[in-house]
């Protein structure tokens, strides 16, 4: 009998804690990501395929130490940084943000655009739709409805390794590609470095170390937060995965360079049908991008808020806190109004993906940084272990920076 509430308690304390991690992956399986991995499959068909599966322990780990900076300091990242590096380091990584921000949020309003398009939707009404739906939910909501909403819309985009089951990749041509890397060819490098740059973006390790605080979580929820943020990571790249899978699976085989977002749907139509293959793609892109774009224009206000020293919360009214929702309005309008002018959806997806592959050393160093000496000794990054992470983030830096330089000369 006395194990009951025992059970009961822990459930509890599961369900209160469990959140931005889950928001934050699925967020990190966006739009761009979803069009660089289509682009990758129709591309070079399964060649970038054990990159997807490769990148999970790494993006668990860099999120980890996200979770560790957020419960065992009390600070969000930009404060961090200012107060370990003083206020022109904090600026310098607050543009890397910003930067990743914008056109991170492009994308997610082009895939939203192009979803939109398929149902014969022009993109001008799409936008302002979007647009107005986001930010009443941030101005009326608080941040623990808002995650409610998010995780509701990521989960959508677990329809896509439907997708995957539905493709029945041929086995054989999957283990001959995955040994074949093209590492000559400056177009394959474009590519890596851009589904480098669409898994490991500085604003998903700041959204997640923001969100923790926001929701007054403490050391006492750690393990669940590193179980939920495993959890998160792995379903991110499977969905990253399946999206290449039915990608390769419908173009790999010529070589298709895709120019539009209805050409992605293309491959969901080879495997599930018309009807439903559509139904499929507009459901997953859509949950997918709905809950990135919140997540994006969250970081950019946490983060400005923090680097300049003023309120940032979802907890307060926008009276108290202008500069919070001043940056997310400011972020959501500017990208609507850009991606409504035209934009080509998929070559800024891939270059978006390759600029923050070329912003890793930035990231990835201050991370590692705060990890080594903001921590209290027991969550310290320290042994072996730190060795093992900056090995690790040392090459996925300079892969990321070669790769992204070399396939910018294509």
């Amino acid at each position: 009998m006395s194990t009951h509430p025992h059970l009961g308690q822990r459930l509890l304390r599961i369900a209160m804690t469990v959140g931005p991690g889950l928001v934050v992956m699925f967020a990190d399986a966006d739009a761009g990501s979803l069009i660089t991995a289509a682009q990758s499959g129709a591309e070079w068909g399964y060649r970038l395929l054990l990159l997807q599966i490769v990148l999970i322990p790494l993006l668990y780990i860099a999120q980890e130490l996200s979770i560790r900076l957020a419960l065992g300091t009390g600070k969000g990242y930009g404060e961090l940084i200012r107060q370990r590096f003083g206020s022109g380091m904090a600026f310098l990584s607050l543009s890397t943000l910003i930067i990743s921000c914008f056109g991170a949020l492009l994308t997610q309003m082009s895939g939203l655009a192009g979803a939109g398009q398929l149902l014969g939707i022009p993109i001008w009404q799409t936008i302002s739709v979007v647009v107005l739906l986001i930010f009443t939910m941030m101005w009326t909501g608080s941040y623990r409805s808002v995650e409610k909403i998010a995780i509701v819309f990521g989960l959508f985009g677990l329809a896509f390794l439907l997708v995957a089951w539905k493709a029945h990749p041929d086995m054989q041509r999957v283990a001959q590609q995955i040994q074949e890397l093209p590492l000559h060819d400056n177009r394959f490098l474009y590519l890596m470095a851009a589904n480098l740059g669409t898994s490991i973006m500085p604003w998903t390790l700041i959204y997640q170390q923001s969100a923790l605080l926001d929701k007054g979580l403490s050391l006492s929820h750690l393990k669940i937060a590193r179980t939920e943020t495993a959890i998160g990571a792995t379903l991110c790249q499977m969905v990253q995965a399946a999206i290449l899978i039915a990608a390769a699976a419908s173009f790999g085989q010529h070589g298709v360079v895709l120019e539009t977002v209805p050409q992605i749907a293309d491959a969901f139509t080879a495997v599930l049908g018309h009807t439903v293959g559509h139904l499929v793609f507009i459901i997953g892109m859509t949950g997918s991008a709905m809950v990135a774009t919140i997540v994006v224009c969250l970081t950019a206000a946490w983060s400005v808020g923090e680097v300049i020293g003023v309120r940032h919360s979802l907890e307060q009214h926008p009276r108290d806190a202008p500069w919070f929702y001043v940056a997310f309005a400011v972020m959501l309008v500017a990208g609507g109004i850009l991606v409504c002018s035209g934009v080509n959806l998929i070559h800024l997806s891939i270059a978006t993906g390759v600029i923050n592959a070329l912003l890793l050393p930035i990231v990835l160093g201050f991370l590692y940084s705060l990890a080594r000496t903001e921590l209290p000794p027991a969550l310290r990054l320290q042994g072996s272990y730190a060795v093992v992470v900056a090995l690790l983030f040392v090459l996925t830096a300079g892969v990321g920076l070669y790769a992204g330089l070399a396939g910018m000369l294509t």
